[in-house]
């Protein structure tokens, strides 16, 4: 245990310093207070044991993982695992070739909490190589080219065939995503990492590197997370843009706590969660702790609803995620016919973005992001990607949900210097 003096310096350190090996996780919840999370911020780096998996029995192969190594675990969950638990597919272009999953034990792991510093796996002096990390001067990424996979006016046209679909009551809500991409991009993924998450801090930020492939986020939601007998998802749906004046904020605040529409998508898919989280519960357990919470961040407030159950005993807690993935504010309703338009109407498989990352405990507590507001990174190919959605439903308008849409990738975009 150690009580560093400068807790900001510590925190760069420990993230250069994890960034020498292979393979490590940097988990920041930047001082938002959270009921939920275990610790401020968490590093795991190197590698004990680790799984790589790319087509089949995902979920199983994690369950035999952890059962024999009963260890704290970190990794990701792509979207596209969706394939193992439904019959879909995943058909459209991939540029990013990440693993379906991938979990690691790390040989260093060092927590954070409230001041302190504690070393959960590896050796106590691992503290002091921190401390004592010598931070080597920034190399400034250039501007990147980046490119949309769709026009506007083919983003608006697929809008409207999505709203056609609602018409017909084929779904009440689908998420619908675009990419925005870089080819031959060659970025510091570590500096590019940081200066995100200082224009963007958010609860659920991460730095992921795994050979090469990298997730730098800046994801405002949690999926999933299990704390003793109790589970708790908090979808977001439901955007609106800050205001620089403090009056006009307030009142966008207000407004978008009483939207008719933002509350209609929201309760839509806080009555899928509760469907997901109802095949994990004690029967009768389910429960919306709040409902419409509207929630401040560096960019846009957001609508973000808790929903909880007590878990059931006679479940691996690793089909309590199974049970509830992928998460259903970044599908729709009903949850597969959404998935099967996402598939048709988006253009770019979304991997591991609308996945998951996170760990778990060695006495199976977990804790789980949505993959949003993120940059995924190839090194080898050099291949960048970022996706940005919203939720459709009959209420929308195809303009409007373009420009929150950008809205939404504008924090990325002054990162990359577009």
């Amino acid at each position: 245990m150690k009580t560093p003096q400068n807790i900001s310096e510590f925190k760069q350190k420990a993230l250069h310093w994890a960034n020498q090996f292979e393979v490590c996780c940097f988990f920041d919840s930047n001082e938002y207070k959270d009921a939920y999370s275990a610790y401020d911020f968490i590093i795991a780096a190197d590698i004990h044991a680790e799984l790589i998996c790319s087509a089949g029995n995902a979920f199983d192969q994690l369950k035999n993982f952890y059962a024999y190594h009963k260890q704290w675990i970190f990794g990701y969950f792509s979207y596209d695992l969706k394939n193992e638990i439904e019959d879909l597919q995943s058909n459209n272009p991939d540029g990013l070739n990440f693993p379906d999953l991938y979990f690691f034990v790390p040989k260093y792991l060092v927590a954070f909490k409230d001041g302190r510093a504690e070393v959960l796996l590896g050796k106590e002096s691992v503290l002091e190589e921190i401390e004592l990390f010598q931070l080597q001067k920034k190399e400034e990424s250039g501007t990147i080219q980046i490119s949309q996979r769709l026009s506007k006016d083919q983003y608006i046209h697929k809008v409207e065939a999505l709203r056609s679909h609602i018409l017909r009551g084929d779904i009440y809500e689908v998420n619908f995503c675009q990419e925005f991409f870089s080819e031959n991009a060659e970025i510091e993924p570590v500096q590019t990492f940081e200066l995100l998450n200082k224009i963007s801090p958010t609860p659920f930020a991460g730095y992921v590197k795994v050979h090469g492939k990298y997730i730098l986020s800046a994801t405002p939601e949690r999926f999933l997370c299990k704390r003793g007998s109790k589970l708790t998802s908090q979808p977001i749906k439901g955007t609106a843009k800050r205001s620089t004046v403090q009056e006009e904020d307030e009142a966008i605040k207000l407004q978008l706590r009483s939207d008719i529409k933002e509350q209609a998508e929201n309760v839509m898919i806080v009555d899928l969660v509760r469907h997901d989280l109802t095949k994990s519960a004690i029967k009768g357990s389910v429960t919306v702790d709040e409902l419409f919470g509207i929630y401040s961040f560096p960019q846009v407030h957001q609508m973000i609803s808790t929903i909880s159950c007590e878990f059931n005993p006679e479940i691996h807690f690793i089909d309590a995620i199974k049970n509830a993935f992928p998460m259903g504010s970044m599908t729709g309703a009903p949850k597969v016919k959404a998935m099967k338009l996402i598939e048709e109407y988006e253009v770019t498989k979304r991997g591991i973005y609308s996945g998951s990352f996170g760990c778990i405990s060695p006495d199976g507590d977990f804790d789980f992001n949505v993959v949003i507001r993120s940059i995924l990174y190839n090194a080898e190919s050099k291949y960048l990607s970022f996706q940005v959605g919203g939720a459709i439903t009959y209420q929308s308008n195809a303009a409007l949900e373009y420009e929150e849409c950008l809205l939404k990738a504008s924090a990325i975009l002054k990162v990359l210097g577009s």
